[in-house]
């Protein structure tokens, strides 16, 4: 036989199993995916649910974002940090004296799916300043959306997730927040037809 021939019939048998190949691949089913069980909860809310789930960082950096469009133009700048809790820090000007100021947090999700951010530490500078008074300054100081709600009395901050409406009129629920296992999952609902 010609080695021409023995060529010709190598490559397409090669051509052949590598189609054949790409096509068993495509059509195989797919292992591991894990298909969130809808709750009593989810019933409730009217249109498809998407769960989300993403890490400290992504959560960060979509809070960042957020935060930085809610405090333009406040004479308190904010900076926010995720890791085992949520650090909120920030500059006091006080007679041309720049004061920092830090506040933690936990956050714990309610029965709505909305997010309460409980302090648990606080440093104002040197001073021995309360929780209370802190808050209050940062309440009356920085202009958020209708969304956030600081609460000095309680020394904690509730952010209403049902009121934020993203694009195409859908909504954002909180479902899980295990900030030191990085694991946070966000339930997306999306008006029905």
């Amino acid at each position: 036989m010609n080695k021409w021939k023995v060529a010709f019939f190598a490559l397409a048998g090669t051509v052949l199993f590598a189609i054949l190949l790409v096509v068993f691949l495509a059509t195989r089913p797919v292992d591991g995916v894990h298909v969130a069980k809808s709750s009593a909860g989810e019933s409730e809310s009217k249109g498809n649910v998407l769960v989300v789930q993403t890490t400290t960082k992504e959560l960060e950096s979509i809070s960042k974002k957020y935060l930085k469009d809610a405090a333009k133009g406040s004479p308190l700048p904010l900076d926010f940090t995720i890791g085992d809790d949520i650090q909120l820090r920030s500059t006091l000007t006080v007679f041309y004296t720049e004061i920092p100021i830090s506040m933690n947090f936990d956050p714990i999700v309610d029965d709505k799916g909305n997010i309460i951010l409980k302090q648990t530490g606080m440093n104002v500078g040197l001073l021995n300043i309360p929780p209370e008074t802190t808050m209050k300054i940062m309440r009356d100081s920085v202009e958020f959306p209708s969304w956030i709600t600081v609460n000095p009395n309680k020394a904690e901050i509730y952010i209403d997730l049902s009121r934020i409406n993203i694009a195409s009129g859908s909504r954002v629920r909180a479902k899980e927040l295990d900030l030191p296992k990085d694991k946070i999952l966000l339930e997306i609902i999306v008006p029905g037809e």
